[in-house]
């Protein structure tokens, strides 16, 4: 892993991307999301303080754990004056992220129990379907081979 001196404050994309293991891409598309940001030089180039390679360790940690961009973003918004992540934030965030997570867990669980069962099937039964439909909880509502909730339809519409 790439060192950076301990005397520049700031890092290029480039730096930040060798450093975090980030693609520069995945860096510029935080920054479009707000989950860093960098200031413009008057050569228009970023430049991110050396605090964006822990908020981008925390980004991919939490992503790599299944949680969505919008909630990792707001979890940053929630730390005051907008500091990188510590310790003691990742532990509350990834309490508060359990039960999340825990469910996600549990679907896995379904798929991988029953993924055999589904590959060769193509039932596109939501009654049957152990995956899409486990306990047939959409038969109440719906009909046909759809997870969608239905909309407005238009009138005319079958």
């Amino acid at each position: 892993m790439p060192q950076i001196p301990e005397k520049v404050h700031e890092l290029t994309v480039g730096q930040l991307s060798a450093r975090s293991g980030a693609a520069v891409s995945a860096l510029h598309f935080y920054e479009s999301k707000g989950l860093i940001s960098s200031r413009r030089t008057t050569g228009n180039q970023r430049r991110y303080t050396r605090d964006a390679l822990r908020r981008v360790a925390f980004v991919r940690a939490a992503q790599r754990v299944g949680i969505p961009l919008a909630t990792i973003r707001d979890a940053l918004a929630e730390l005051p004056e907008e500091r990188t992540p510590d310790r003691e934030d990742w532990a509350r965030l990834s309490r508060a992220w359990r039960s999340e997570l825990d469910e996600r867990i549990q679907q896995l669980g379904r798929l991988r129990d029953h993924l055999t069962d589904c590959i060769g099937c193509g039932c596109l039964s939501l009654e049957n379907c152990v995956l899409s439909n486990p306990d047939d909880v959409f038969g109440e509502r719906l009909t046909g081979s759809r997870l969608l909730p239905e909309r407005g339809r238009a009138k005319g519409d079958g």
